[in-house]
């Protein structure tokens, strides 16, 4: 385990392989493990499970501009980011006086030549350190390799919550452009953040690539580790689990229920692994009516289904049917249609 990066080949995608009309305000996770942050005015971008890989890889991130900011407004950002858990960083031995550098490599291609930054982020302490790379030729694979020196002020939190972040600039405004980029590990100033930032938005036609992504201890970059598909997969299952329909028709079996009153059955959802913290919110897609309960026969769901406990593994899911078809004490199946299921997440 080398790498601290999680589904740095861009293989999981729980989520699906397309996430359009990105932009604005508001972050979104895409690909496993991987989020896009942005504060764009009138910039927007698709994110993709793409084909286009180096040799050695099958898979990439693709963003792809589709409306063009050509002139930033101060504010204007966007990145792509990967968190880590506190716990899962301490033999960096941030904070001390033998403190530990990071190597990080990766596979990069874009339409759009020029400088581009890497940031790397000390949540628990607001420190950053930001280095910058260039994408030398239209179009081909490039293999980068940028080392961040230890850093002996501020130790990482020992706990399961967000502590060191890698951030990927896309675009970036004056308001983190008009400093100098630092060297060293310093307190973040925004200004100092991105400085010289290639604009991926100048125009609707540029798009970027990303994968083959590794961070490791050391001076140097060793070989890409990789990992096997299952072992990658639980991995990111820690952090969200989407249940989709396991069946091949337009509707199929996912998951045993008992019925729990007169009108709700309730499922204890099991989980490839335990998840990083307790699930506060349940996704679902569709309407009531992707969802179903057989017992003596189908019923179709009266709502759409809702997270009844907070826990780390087995969450409690209930559905809600007619009264009359549910028999307390009973236990049946729910049944689920191909575009409907149940994302339970504890992303950092």
């Amino acid at each position: 385990n080398r790498n601290l990066i999680i589904n740095g080949a861009m293989n999981i995608a729980q989520r699906g392989t397309s996430h359009t009309a990105l932009g604005g305000t508001a972050g979104v996770y895409h690909l496993d493990r991987w989020r896009t942050s942005h504060t764009m005015t009138t910039g927007r971008y698709t994110a993709t499970q793409d084909s286009s890989a180096p040799a050695g890889f099958t898979k990439s991130l693709k963003i792809d501009i589709t409306t063009a900011e050509a002139s930033l407004n101060a504010a204007s950002a966007a990145c792509i980011l990967q968190i880590l858990e506190g716990q899962d960083v301490q033999h960096l031995q941030k904070g001390t006086a033998t403190a530990k550098s990071l190597t990080v490599s990766f596979w990069v291609k874009s339409t759009t030549t020029g400088t581009y930054i890497l940031e790397v982020q000390d949540f628990d302490n607001s420190r950053i350190l930001n280095k910058s790379y260039t994408i030398s030729s239209a179009n081909t694979w490039e293999k980068k390799t940028l080392t961040f020196a230890g850093d002996t002020t501020g130790a990482f939190d020992n706990d399961n919550q967000g502590s060191l972040l890698f951030n990927f600039y896309l675009a970036a405004g004056t308001n983190l452009t008009s400093g100098t980029l630092g060297s060293s590990w310093a307190a973040t100033t925004n200004a100092n953040r991105a400085v010289g930032q290639t604009n991926l938005f100048a125009a609707d036609t540029n798009d970027f690539y990303l994968t083959g992504v590794q961070a490791e201890v050391g001076d140097y970059a060793t070989d890409f580790e990789y990992k096997s598909f299952q072992d990658e997969y639980l991995s990111c299952c820690r952090y969200y689990y989407r249940l989709t329909n396991t069946g091949s028709g337009t509707v199929g079996w996912a998951g045993p229920v008992s019925a729990y009153g007169s009108s709700v059955n309730v499922a204890a959802i099991p989980l490839p692994v335990p998840m990083r913290e307790q699930i506060t919110a349940l996704e679902t897609s569709g309407t009531a009516g992707d969802y179903s309960i057989f017992e003596a026969g189908v019923t179709t769901c009266s709502g759409v289904p809702t997270l009844r406990t907070s826990v780390v593994d087995r969450p409690l899911t209930g559905f809600t049917d007619a009264p009359a078809n549910v028999t307390a004490g009973r236990a049946g199946q729910l049944r689920m249609s191909n575009n409907a299921y149940l994302g339970y997440s504890a992303e950092l």
